[in-house]
């Protein structure tokens, strides 16, 4: 057994298994993972049916507007979430804010199917509406922080590009369940039947579901570099950290994100929108045309994470950042009312978006030291998302309502050119000891 693993625990507990223990608690991360990522998209979805039924019905445009009012709320707290809990996760082990952060999405999810109607409560509704979304994005928050974290320090050095990749399959998979369960329902049921109860359906299944995934985490692995941190904190003295270090290392990784998660969600969240509000693209059409982008990039992540154990993480970031610059406009000229221009767009973007997104968790986890890693990643990658994710749909929508909608592929490629600059100023990180860093 190599020394990355040979260490002891401290309080007792048992040697982290590497091999097939570590494989399960990679499942068991993962499956948790994506049903929190399904929770998460399941209210865009559904969101005009919850519109209907948790605000004032007499004006539909306010409600609907307001419901997305929520939508961003809950992403907001994201930030808020990730520095909490990923400070947690630092004092208490990572497995322990897992847990914790998938009983939360769950009881979110619960609320949102069981909760009552305007018709029934009236303002309060909407108010019960607001305190789910705000608890489920604190625990996003958290988990994405934690499981980023987690996954890159349980995976073995030479793979931890690829196992790191998995993280992402998560939110791609977890968004198409959500997608997939959503047109199965609207399909299944008349229109009145969804409006009325059928809505609740994709909130009780992933409270449900999510009984399963607390099973698995439960028999998760701490991390074993976790467990030496913690170990070495307890036979001497805590070496001081290089607090400059620190914040350089944060402010390189929220560079870096802008690009990635600017180009993830314009092209996941928007360009269906697109396509359908600016190109008179039926609804239909556009959804399952997403679909089926989103599960091409999902099946090439494992190889591009893989890849980075091969030639870097450096190389492979910064020819994310110049193909986008280069293929961003193309691509968002050539969607047009035809299908095939929005499946084939879509589906070579989020190629493209799919070869960083894979190296996230590892290229992060590598960049800080262990005592303050996942609250160092919660407050860097919540921080990007939220201020250049979350704001892309919008801002693209408000660039081409100014009729200037090239500027939104302008601002995409500057985002992707401040993530190019980012990894240029960052070392190389591939197979490097996680308590080296």
């Amino acid at each position: 057994m190599s020394a990355q693993y040979s260490s002891i625990p401290a309080s007792g507990a048992a040697i982290a298994p590497a091999g097939r223990s570590k494989k399960r608690s990679l499942a068991a991360s993962t499956v948790g993972n994506i049903l929190e990522w399904y929770e998460w998209s399941a209210y865009a979805v559904f969101a005009p049916f919850i519109a209907a039924a948790m605000f004032n019905p007499d004006d539909p445009v306010s409600a609907l507007l307001s419901t997305l009012a929520v939508f961003a709320v809950g992403f907001l707290m994201r930030p808020l979430g990730g520095i909490v809990f990923g400070r947690i996760a630092d004092k208490k082990g990572r497995k322990f804010v897992l847990i914790t952060t998938m009983l939360m999405m769950a009881g979110g999810s619960l609320v949102i199917g069981l909760m009552p109607t305007y018709a029934t409560v009236g303002v309060w509704a909407s108010i019960i509406l607001l305190l789910a979304r705000v608890s489920q994005g604190f625990a996003h928050g958290g988990e994405s922080a934690t499981a980023n974290t987690y996954v890159a320090e349980i995976a073995p050095a030479h793979r931890r590009g690829m196992w790191g990749s998995i993280v992402f399959v998560a939110i791609f998979a977890g968004s198409v369940l959500a997608y997939t369960v959503g047109g199965t329902v609207t399909a299944v049921l008349e229109e009145s039947e969804v409006a009325a109860w059928g809505w609740r359906i994709p909130f009780l299944l992933g409270a449900f579901l999510a009984l399963a995934a607390l099973y698995l985490r439960k028999g998760m692995d701490e991390s074993d570099v976790f467990h030496d941190e913690d170990k070495a904190a307890a036979d001497s003295r805590p070496t001081p950290l290089a607090r400059k270090q620190v914040v350089r290392a944060i402010l390189l990784m929220i560079a870096m994100t802008s690009g990635i998660t600017a180009a993830h969600y314009t092209w996941t969240s928007y360009a269906s929108t697109y396509a359908i509000t600016q190109q008179g693209m039926s609804a239909s059409s556009a959804y399952w045309s997403s679909v089926i982008a989103q599960l091409i990039a999902l099946v090439s992540l494992p190889f591009w994470g893989r890849l980075s154990d091969k030639v870097g993480r450096r190389p492979m970031m910064i020819g994310f950042a110049a193909v986008m610059i280069l293929v961003q406009l193309p691509l968002m000229s050539l969607i047009s009312s035809e299908p095939w221009t929005l499946l084939v767009a879509s589906s070579l973007a989020l190629l493209v978006v799919a070869v960083p997104g894979a190296l996230l968790a590892a290229t992060l986890s590598e960049n800080f030291p262990t005592k303050v890693r996942t609250q160092s990643i919660g407050f860097a990658y919540s921080i990007s998302v939220a201020v250049f994710g979350g704001t892309a749909p919008y801002l693209n929508a408000l660039l081409i309502e100014w009729g200037v909608g090239w500027l939104s592929s302008v601002y995409i490629m500057f985002l992707c050119l401040c993530t190019a600059v980012a990894v240029w100023l960052m070392p190389e990180t591939k197979g490097i000891d996680l308590k080296d860093a």
